[in-house]
């Protein structure tokens, strides 16, 4: 996957079938989708892939156990199934993850057994693993740090983990590979019209700053939360589509809540469901849900959440955090579709819409990670109806996605798939490309190396963001490692000394909005 390769195909071929502009999961998977039907596809993206909502996820691959609870059992029963084919299609950054709902009252281990019952029993065939109630010792075996004050037992159930932004880069590659043209730091600026009907968009290349006109049969809006600003420009309008809400997540060591199992509190004080699990060796506690009005590409956790998650956490364990605890906080805001007579998120169905506007834009919004391949079927169908193009059917439910492999790799690598042994190869040939990039964790210079040259990363925040997941894990970390990144990412680039020192100080700016202290 080579960013000059891209920009080369899309300044040769003027015309496409359908752009897709926006490159979170549901404009990836719009791509992918597209492009494995035969299409002739493109996909923009005015920052980098998953730059947004799809990068800052609870990293769950999950059915909903609370929208079960709220009755929506059609979107329950479509995730769950999505939820397992993901994990066919993509087990190198997918896998089953145990949890555990502790219950302190006689009456919630039934209550909440019958429920996760339910919740299995709607996966069919796909289901993970079975439900079981579990004694207050067996609970306390796979949660040993869990509070045993009232303690009467707990369920067992089984979701799916994942790690979104490598996901999202992977689904870029497989989009290629189907044939799409797919480019980051390329915006759109503007669209092309005949008779107030949009044939194509304008676009900017964010890096050279060379402007294109391309011509296309079909445009779908899938910019996540921005989605609205685009939509306004395109149809001159200001109808809000977007009723955005924030979710943080606190990052701490995982020695904090020890246990190969993930626990999942049921109902917080604010209705939510809120999760501690264990990811990448470290421990992820979230999330809230924050009805917001400022839509930014880099959102800020407010006092009040972080505080709510911890008063959460420490209610429930024997450990104790606190602010100085806490290695990393990521926030993430997702794009509810809005309903009129709906006023809390917390209460807003995670269903997808898709429409077409006068303009003969195909809009979607709303919806989740999981059901991010049922969301690219419905909108590339809607987009061939809108269009007038060929019927050709979908092919993704069991496309398997770029990295997938059945070997079994034991190291950190394995997130990455078959690219694995390119990586190991590398290592090999250069033996000082096994050097770790931060002394407390195993990402290394090989694996910086390949991000730059295979995956698009193009700043030092693409490299310790999205590819390797260094700040989301430890900020401080991610700032120390972060002058050797720059001088890789210099070398490969072709980047002079004035580049490396205005990429290091933006991205340690950056990277302060995750430390909170």
């Amino acid at each position: 996957m080579n960013r000059k390769e891209q920009i080369d195909k899309l300044s040769n071929e003027k015309k496409f079938d359908i752009i897709i502009i926006g490159s979170g999961a549901t404009g990836l998977g719009c791509a992918v989708d597209a492009a494995s039907r035969g299409y002739k596809t493109l996909l923009l993206e005015k920052y980098d892939f998953a730059k947004g909502t799809s990068s800052r996820t609870t990293k769950l691959v999950h059915g909903g156990v609370r929208y079960l609870a709220q009755g929506n059992i059609r979107l329950v029963r479509e995730a769950l199934l999505e939820r397992g084919r993901l994990l066919q299609n993509a087990p190198h950054v997918c896998h089953t993850l145990s949890f555990v709902v502790p219950c302190y009252k006689w009456w919630q281990k039934w209550y909440y057994g019958i429920g996760l019952w339910v919740y299995e029993f709607l996966s069919g065939k796909l289901s993970l693993g079975k439900t079981k109630l579990l004694s207050k010792k067996e609970v306390l075996q796979h949660l040993p740090d869990l509070s045993v004050n009232n303690l009467t037992g707990g369920v067992l159930y089984f979701d799916g983990q994942f790690d979104d932004s490598r996901l999202a880069v992977n689904l870029a590659k497989t989009a290629i590979e189907q044939g799409a043209v797919v480019v980051n730091y390329c915006g759109v600026t503007g669209f092309i019209k005949e008779a107030n009907i949009i044939t194509g968009v304008k676009a900017k290349d964010e890096i050279s700053g060379n402007e294109f006109e391309i011509k296309a049969k079909a445009v779908i809006n899938a910019t996540g939360v921005f989605a609205d600003a685009l939509l306004q420009l395109a149809e001159g309008h200001s109808e809000k589509t977007i009723a955005p809400s924030q979710g943080i997540h606190l990052v701490i060591e995982k020695h904090f809540f020890k246990g190969n199992a993930g626990m999942m509190i049921p109902k917080t004080d604010d209705g939510r469901v809120l999760f501690a699990i264990p990811w990448h060796d470290k421990l992820l506690l979230g999330t809230t849900d924050t009805p917001v009005e400022n839509i930014t590409t880099e959102p800020k956790p407010l006092q009040e959440e972080i505080d709510f998650i911890i008063r959460h956490f420490n209610r429930y364990t024997i450990s104790e955090i606190h602010y100085k605890d806490i290695k990393s906080v990521f926030v993430g805001l997702r794009p509810l579709a809005k309903v009129s007579n709906k006023k809390k998120t917390a209460v807003m169905p995670r269903d997808y819409l898709i429409k077409v506007l006068p303009s003969g834009l195909v809009h979607v919004t709303g919806g989740k990670f999981t059901t991010y391949r049922s969301m690219a079927e419905h909108t590339i169908d809607k987009a061939i109806q809108t269009a007038g193009l060929k019927i050709s059917f979908c092919k993704t439910k069991h496309l398997k996605i770029h990295g997938w492999t059945d070997n079994k790799i034991d190291t950190h690598l394995s997130i990455y798939g078959a690219d694995a042994s390119a990586i190991k190869q590398m290592m090999e040939k250069d033996i000082s490309l096994s050097e770790k990039i931060h002394s407390c964790f195993p990402f290394t210079k090989a694996e910086v190396k390949w991000v730059i040259q295979n995956e698009m990363a193009i700043t030092i925040e693409d490299v310790l963001a999205r590819r390797i997941r260094l700040l989301f894990l430890d900020a401080k970390a991610a700032m120390e490692a972060a002058p050797l990144v720059t001088t890789k990412l210099a070398s490969l680039t072709g980047n002079n000394l004035q580049w490396e020192q205005q990429q290091l100080e933006a991205f340690n700016k950056l990277a302060k909005g995750y430390l909170l202290n």
